[in-house]
């Protein structure tokens, strides 16, 4: 299984012939190696509603036939513009031909704001657990510190984390070396900062934080094998 990030929230896992696509915010995204036009996901998975993590799914769902993994709101708004979808909601697992998606909590806001100065709810914000090839791979989402994290790793034991650091919006580095810590994951890596001047912080600083030592900066286009 090859796991790669591509600058702010967007993580791409390749496993049993299939490409998952997490959150993909290309356009206006300055950290990120991805065009739009050349990504072609079997599935998309949307943590929240908010913009930068909904992105390009319209654009890229239609070029691809992609189906759509999210929390029934964003999956019933995605629908009605013709897309693919899946609903699903925190606490339950559905078992996809690639693996097993679990939805758990954050904390943190989803809802989407449009050019006519609207906003447009889209339900509870979430983790994801996905788990494929007898490996779990956690991505957070945005969401601040909470406990239950430990109770996330505990039932669900962590081969790789995506957590975010940028702060403001979400955890801080501080505060995700903690949520490293409950989560007690093998490998850490953050997301979710250098986007925005308001997100701006330094990945090594969080690396340096970790107890375990078990952290990984990745660079947009870098890749992990589980």
């Amino acid at each position: 299984m090859k796991v790669s990030y591509h600058g702010h929230s967007i993580v791409k896992v390749e496993t049993n012939g299939k490409t998952i696509l997490f959150d993909p915010f290309i356009n206006g995204n300055s950290q990120t190696d991805l065009k739009v036009e050349e990504e072609k996901p079997d599935y998309i998975i949307l943590t929240h509603g908010h913009n930068d993590h909904v992105g390009d799914t319209v654009q890229i769902a239609k070029q691809s036939g992609a189906v759509v993994i999210a929390n029934n709101e964003i999956a019933d708004y995605l629908s009605w513009q013709g897309l693919n979808t899946h609903p699903m909601h925190i606490g339950g697992s559905f078992e996809f031909e690639f693996g097993k998606v679990k939805l758990t909590p954050a904390f943190h806001g989803s809802a989407l704001v449009t050019e006519n100065q609207e906003i447009i709810y889209l339900g509870m914000p979430t983790g994801v657990l996905l788990m494929v090839e007898g490996k779990t791979i956690y991505h957070a989402g945005d969401t601040g510190l909470f406990s239950d994290m430990k109770l996330i790793g505990e039932l669900h034991p962590i081969d790789l984390a995506f957590l975010p650091i940028g702060d403001n919006f979400t955890m801080g580095p501080e505060d995700a070396a903690i949520a490293a810590k409950f989560l007690n994951a093998k490998t850490v890596v953050p997301i979710h900062y250098n986007t925005f001047p308001l997100i701006k912080k330094d990945p090594h600083q969080f690396i340096d934080l970790l107890e375990k030592k078990n952290g990984k900066v990745m660079s947009a286009g870098e890749f992990i094998e589980l």
